[in-house]
């Protein structure tokens, strides 16, 4: 695992999950190799400055992975797409041989509150999760040349609305719906991530792979972990109380323990990566 990952580079280290993964990798050792764009990261961890869109080429033999962390949540959603494609033509360039490109959850959309196993039909609700099933179509484009798998994941703890938008002195509102309790979504600490990113490495992986703790977990019970100030309110119409994943195929390739999927322990996990990088 340990020399697996110290051959990774990890493309998109600046945005919100990818400096809490550096952190995480440092506090356990580990040391990928974080792609910045010319301002350079303050983490202590091997740096590459790379621009993925300009065509600039990796250096050739000297990493064996690439985990793409990089995309747009806001703005243009169609760098996305391209951002893929440009980290996957630059792969196969270098002679990397696995690619593990982060998508998301929202491609699947609701599902009608039932958990999304990777065989659910995609049906993503909004621009967000239609940009990222794009990156997946491109990435499809390059499997006979690489091996890439696409990372459903949910929620990352502290890079979520929730925790990342938590102010001192400021109550929080929760959606509350007719059975009186509030919404419920698959997360991830951000140390555990790290861990399963990590151990993904190397491995015989399918295509696409949900990333998400085991157990789903009540925004409430994580909002009481951080010690917020929050209260209920009504929810929209539009709202829906169940969006989670079925993950029995990611635990064939990683060990979770009980605690990584309780509420109190990813926020231990996020306050324990909070440091800037």
């Amino acid at each position: 695992m340990t020399d697996q990952i110290n051959q990774t580079l990890v493309v998109g280290a600046s945005g919100r999950v990818g400096r809490l993964l550096a952190q995480a990798w440092m506090r356990s050792g580990l040391q990928p190799v974080l792609q910045h764009r010319g301002a350079g990261l303050a983490a202590k961890a091997p740096q590459l400055e790379w621009h993925p869109l300009v065509g600039a080429p990796l250096p050739s033999g000297r990493f064996t992975a690439m985990i793409v962390l990089a995309g747009a949540v806001r703005g243009d959603l169609g760098l996305n797409a391209q951002l893929a494609e440009a980290c996957l033509r630059a792969a196969v360039d270098a002679g990397i041989g696995q690619v593990l490109l982060a998508s998301s959850s929202a491609v699947y959309g609701v599902n009608g509150g039932l958990p999304c196993h990777e065989t659910t039909r995609c049906a993503p609700v909004n621009d967000y999760g239609r940009a990222k099933l794009a990156a997946e179509i491109i990435a499809d484009q390059w499997r006979d040349r690489l091996r890439i798998t696409a990372l459903r994941i949910g929620n990352v703890a502290g890079a979520d609305a929730l925790l990342a938008n938590l102010q001192p002195d400021q109550p929080t509102s929760i959606d509350c719906f007719a059975d009186g309790t509030g919404p419920v979504r698959s997360y991830i600490g951000a140390v555990t991530l790290a861990d399963v990113l990590a151990k993904l490495l190397g491995q015989a992986l399918p295509g696409v792979l949900n990333i998400a703790a085991p157990q789903p977990v009540a925004m409430a019970d994580l909002a009481d972990a951080a010690g917020a100030a929050w209260s209920y309110q009504p929810a929209p119409a539009a709202a829906h109380q169940r969006i989670t994943l079925d993950c029995a195929r990611l635990s064939r390739h990683y060990s979770f323990t009980e605690s990584q999927s309780d509420a109190a322990a990813m926020v231990a996990e996020w306050r324990a990566c909070k440091g800037q990088t």
